[in-house]
C-alpha cells in the first residue's frame, strides 16, 4: 500500500489551529472588572494548536439523573497541569476512543482551574457518542480533547448588554451550560429567574443543585403540567430581559416564534440538536472516491443523505460551528454551492470548502465531494 494510500485510510485531524476566538476574551475582561469595550476589541493571541490539546483523565463519575441516564464525568489533566480557563458557556471536544469527536458543555465551576465537569445523557440512537461515554469512560478512562472554545457566551447586564435581567430556560440536560451561568448571575448581583422542563422530575440532571435556588427557579415536567408553551418558558418576560435557552429543537422554535418583534428582549439560544433545513432544494452528489451518486432531499441536509447512504463522513457539532464535516468539493455543474455557514472564511469558500452540515446547493446541482 502506498503512503496516499495509508494517508486517506487515517482519520482526519480534528484539532485544527483554533480560531480567535473574541467572545471569550470579552468575557475575560467582564469577569476581571476590565474595561468592557476594551476586551470586545483588543487582539487576542491563541497559543498554538499542539498547546490546544491535551489528555484528560476520568477522575470521577456520577449518576445525576433519578432514571440514571445522565452521568457527570470530572477531567483533570492526565499531566498533572492546571486545565485554561473557562466561562459559563463554554464546551469542550472530547476525541473518544472509538475516534468519534463529540461535544459537551462544562457544566461545572468555572472558577477551579484542576478540573472540568461534563454530563452526558444515554441516547441509544443519537450516532454513538453518548452511549460510549456511559459504556467506557469509567474513573481512571483518558480521552483526548481541545478546548475550552465558546459559542453560547453570557453577556452580563452593564458590560456590554443593555439588558436588566436573565431569563434562563434549560429543557432536559440542556441544563449543562446553563448551570454555570446561574452561579455567575448570582455572584455578579444580577436579577435573573429560571424555568427547568421535562419529560419527568426523574429525567432531570443535578436537581439537589437546582434546589439551592428555588425562589429563583420553576420546574415544569409533562406528566405533571403537560407540555409547555412558550409563555409558560418565557413568563413574564418583560423589556430589558436576556433570555438564554437551551434544549430541543421544538422548544427553541416556539420561544423565537413568541419573541419576534420583541426588540427590546434579548435572546440567545444553543441547539443539542442539528438545526431544519430552512428553503431548502434538493440536489445530488457523487463521492469522488467511489462514483457513488447521492440524492439531498430539500429538507435534509448533506450530511444527513450521507449518512443516510452509508458514507463514511466525518461529523461532529452538525450546527455548524466546530467545521469537523469541513469538506472540499472538486466540481460543481449546474448550479451554485450555498455557504450556510459562519465558520469558514471567504476564501475557503472561493476554493470550494463546504461544512456538509449545513451548507449545501441549488436546485439541480451536482458536486463532487472529496470523500
Amino acid at each position: 500500500m502506498g503512503l496516499r494510500e495509508r494517508y486517506r485510510q487515517l482519520p482526519s485531524n480534528p484539532f485544527r489551529p483554533a480560531r480567535r476566538d473574541v467572545m471569550m476574551g470579552f468575557a475575560d475582561a467582564v469577569i476581571s472588572g476590565m474595561d468592557a469595550l476594551a476586551g470586545a476589541t483588543r487582539r487576542v493571541t491563541l497559543p498554538a494548536a499542539s498547546d490546544q490539546t491535551r489528555v484528560l483523565r476520568v477522575v470521577d463519575r456520577q449518576t445525576v439523573a433519578h432514571d440514571e441516564n445522565v452521568v457527570a464525568l470530572t477531567f483533570a489533566a492526565a499531566d498533572g497541569e492546571r486545565l485554561p480557563r473557562w466561562h459559563p458557556g463554554a464546551h469542550i471536544d472530547v476525541l473518544l476512543p472509538s475516534g468519534r469527536l463529540r461535544q459537551y458543555s462544562l457544566c461545572g465551576s468555572p472558577d477551579v482551574s484542576d478540573v472540568y465537569r461534563i454530563a452526558v445523557r444515554r441516547i441509544p440512537d443519537g450516532g454513538g457518542g453518548s452511549v460510549e461515554v456511559h459504556d467506557v469512560l469509567e474513573v481512571g478512562a483518558t480521552a483526548t480533547t481541545q478546548g475550552p472554545r465558546n459559542a453560547f457566551p453570557l453577556t452580563v447586564p452593564g458590560y456590554g448588554s443593555p439588558t436588566k435581567r436573565f431569563r434562563f430556560i434549560a429543557g432536559g440536560i440542556g441544563i449543562t451550560p446553563i448551570l454555570p451561568m446561574l452561579g455567575l448571575a448570582q455572584r455578579l448581583r444580577v436579577d435573573w429567574s429560571m424555568v427547568y422542563a421535562g419529560r419527568t422530575r426523574d429525567s432531570l440532571p443535578f436537581l439537589d443543585e437546582i434546589t439551592g435556588h428555588s425562589d429563583k427557579v420553576r420546574i415544569h415536567t409533562d406528566d405533571d403540567s403537560g407540555l409547555p408553551t412558550a409563555r409558560d418558558l418565557l413568563g413574564d418576560c418583560p423589556d430589558g430581559t436576556a433570555v438564554y435557552a437551551c434544549g430541543p429543537a421544538l422548544m427553541l422554535t416556539s420561544i423565537r416564534t413568541e419573541l419576534a418583534g420583541r426588540d427590546k428582549v434579548e435572546l440567545h439560544f444553543e441547539r443539542f440538536a442539528a438545526p431544519p433545513v430552512v428553503d431548502g432544494s434538493a440536489f445530488d452528489v457523487t463521492v469522488a472516491s467511489t462514483g457513488q451518486q447521492i440524492r439531498v432531499g430539500a429538507e435534509e441536509t448533506l450530511l444527513a443523505a450521507l449518512k443516510r447512504s452509508d458514507v463514511d463522513a466525518p461529523y461532529s457539532c452538525q450546527q455548524g460551528f466546530c467545521g469537523t464535516c469541513r469538506t472540499r468539493v472538486l466540481g460543481v455543474a449546474d448550479g451554485t454551492m450555498e455557504h450556510r455557514d459562519t465558520l469558514l472564511t471567504e476564501p475557503e469558500h472561493q476554493n470550494k470548502m463546504m461544512l456538509t452540515c449545513v451548507s449545501r446547493a441549488t436546485e439541480g446541482s451536482r458536486l463532487t465531494l472529496d470523500l
